[in-house]
């Protein structure tokens, strides 16, 4: 990675420096916003809590290793040229393991299950079939997991329920071969998603969350959409450089930050110089202060949603070099 130079594709992460040098104000902001977030405390989960694996982006390699618990989510491109061979491989792979629940959406490379793009493939490919037994595949559907409790010396205690929706649409990024694309910043998430969905899966993540700063590639209508579902958790995948998690607290400071981010204007040191952005950076540093006092002086008790870009695949390499993620709900 050079340390000037600009990246070969915007699925490639620029340089710290570069970053800073072409974005001062906005790099600044960024860094200031998580740095307050992560030193606020989200109340433990119940116990003991649902465990979750995340995944995404193993492009048809096989981990070398899965934490055990309770679902496993894979959130897209299980395969690189989309064949039903190559799904199939996953699928069968993913039905080994030991978890309870497994949950899958597809991925842009998933060529074959968009009826769309499958038609680029060969026909014998078209005519094949999948075999999903003992997985979740949810393309725009929604499903209740139930998982009884682990609680060590207890028996009849209640079983607790998650209700999981998978979505594979992405703002388009590549050929016609790629699958479930929409124009970019068009509104394909408006009102899509039910209410009282307690784990959101989509291929792409909500823009300026977990998308590669600065140059967020995710969706912004998927962004405001969670705003109204507020999902406790939301796996993602997509951009493999966006590897990472973030807690959403869905607050005035989250406000500010998804504003300042999203502000359109000159860059490098005419950035400096646009007087509403430093208003916007300061009311990010107002209002990240303002609940992280909330959280840790006066002990709120608001409970933040995370947000999980759980991409294996390390950047562009073809090595799956991230490890899974695990989040107890």
């Amino acid at each position: 990675m050079a340390i000037f130079s600009t990246p070969a594709s915007p699925f490639d992460p620029p340089s710290p420096l570069y970053t800073f040098l072409t974005s001062p104000l906005k790099s600044t902001t960024h860094a200031l916003h998580h740095l307050l977030t992560s030193l606020r405390h989200p109340p433990p989960p119940p116990h003991p809590p649902i465990r979750i694996v995340c995944i995404s982006d193993t492009h048809t390699l096989l981990p070398a290793s899965i934490p055990p618990g309770d679902l496993l989510i894979h959130a897209g491109d299980l395969t690189t040229a989309g064949t039903p061979a190559e799904l199939q491989a996953q699928i069968d792979w993913m039905r080994s393991l030991p978890h309870r629940h497994k949950v899958v959406v597809a991925g842009n490379h998933d060529t074959w299950l968009d009826p769309r793009s499958r038609a680029t493939l060969s026909a014998e490919d078209q005519a094949a079939t999948i075999d999903w037994r003992r997985i979740h595949y949810l393309q725009h559907a929604a499903t209740t997991l139930a998982f009884p409790s682990r609680s060590p010396g207890k028996t009849g205690s209640a079983t607790r329920t998650l209700t999981v929706y998978g979505a594979p649409h992405i703002p388009a990024c590549g050929p016609d071969g790629f699958a479930f694309q929409y124009p970019r910043g068009s509104d394909a998430w408006t009102d899509v998603l039910p209410a009282g969905v307690d784990v959101l899966v989509t291929h792409t993540p909500p823009k300026h969350h977990c998308d590669l700063f600065p140059a967020a590639l995710g969706c912004e209508w998927l962004a405001r959409e969670t705003w109204r579902v507020r999902p406790r958790l939301h796996v993602c995948g997509h951009v493999h450089a966006g590897r990472g998690r973030e807690g959403l607290w869905w607050d005035e400071a989250q406000q500010a930050y998804e504003r300042a981010m999203g502000r359109e204007g000159a860059g490098g040191t005419g950035e400096l110089l646009d007087g509403w952005a430093w208003v916007e950076c300061a009311k990010v540093v107002y209002y990240g202060v303002v609940g992280l006092v909330w959280n840790r002086v006066w002990g709120g008790d608001g409970r933040p949603g995370v947000l999980v870009n759980a991409s294996l695949m390390y950047n562009n390499s073809g090595e799956l070099r991230n490890p899974p993620q695990v989040v107890d709900l």
